[in-house]
């Protein structure tokens, strides 16, 4: 129960008890219970859809729940986008990309990245909205976060951390074949639950078949870059896999929409 708590503490701005001193093991084990996290968010984002398109046009609602997904984790994955693209922008070595990521100011090409991150999850899920039957609309609204938070785990299990302080090396050094199964089974047991009972069983396997291994590859990808820019992962790559994961999942789903139609 302690690392489900930890899990909802570090990916969002849920109010959880005090859980006191925490040993480093306990917080790094958490990233088990990820995609359980992502499921409560998409769960909130599922009961505020109706709200918000019944009340307002579908372009203002869609803008909304993006809103929404930026403030149930405080923005702290945008944050980390912004400073990797910052990083990246770097010309210096190692200790001034890694000094980059942790100033609190945000330089002009990791304010482009937010933007553009923002701009691309409202029009991707805009042109789901009418692209796609409402049930399709709506498991993906409900799924994104369990995929999306899921995707950062093996990219946490196979990576190295670029520091030796903060979360990003608690994770690293604790997440292992056991906390990635965990993850996987349930991601999939959701995937089952969502989607089994809206009888969309072709959007189940497209979802077993090819969106999950294409968020592994990507996370594979994404440590593999880490470790040739940035010596190993950071909390804030992994922010960044976390942004770039929900708009990879989003354009695959809106192009399975397309082709369905």
């Amino acid at each position: 129960m302690k690392r489900i708590l930890l899990s909802f503490q570090f990916l969002t701005i849920i109010p959880v008890r005090d859980l006191g001193e925490v040993p480093e093991e306990e917080v790094g084990r958490a990233t088990a219970f990820f995609p359980l996290t992502g499921l409560f968010e998409g769960a909130l984002l599922l009961v505020l859809a109706p709200v918000f398109l019944g009340a307002f046009p579908s372009g203002l609602a869609n803008g909304l729940l993006v809103l929404v997904m930026v403030v149930v984790n405080g923005g702290l994955h945008l944050d980390g986008l912004a400073d990797t693209f910052d990083a990246i922008a770097s010309r210096g070595g190692m200790e001034r990309k890694h000094a980059i990521m942790e100033e609190s100011t945000v330089g002009s090409l990791g304010v482009i990245a937010i933007v553009m991150a923002l701009l691309l999850k409202y029009l991707l899920l805009d042109a789901l909205f009418f692209d796609s039957g409402r049930r399709l609309y709506y498991s993906t609204l409900l799924l994104l976060p369990v995929l999306s938070r899921w995707t950062m785990v093996p990219a946490i299990y196979h990576c190295r951390p670029a520091k030796q302080e903060g979360l990003g090396k608690m994770f690293a050094a604790y997440t292992g074949k056991k906390e990635v199964l965990t993850a996987t089974l349930i991601c999939v047991a959701a995937l089952f639950m969502v989607l089994g009972i809206m009888s969309q069983f072709s959007v189940l396997t497209f979802h077993l078949m090819f969106i999950m291994p294409v968020l592994y590859m990507f996370a594979l990808a994404a440590v593999w870059f880490c470790n040739r820019n940035f010596d190993g992962m950071t909390g804030d790559t992994l922010g960044a896999v976390h942004e770039i994961a929900v708009l990879i999942i989003l354009a695959i789903m809106v192009i399975w929409s397309q082709r369905s139609a």
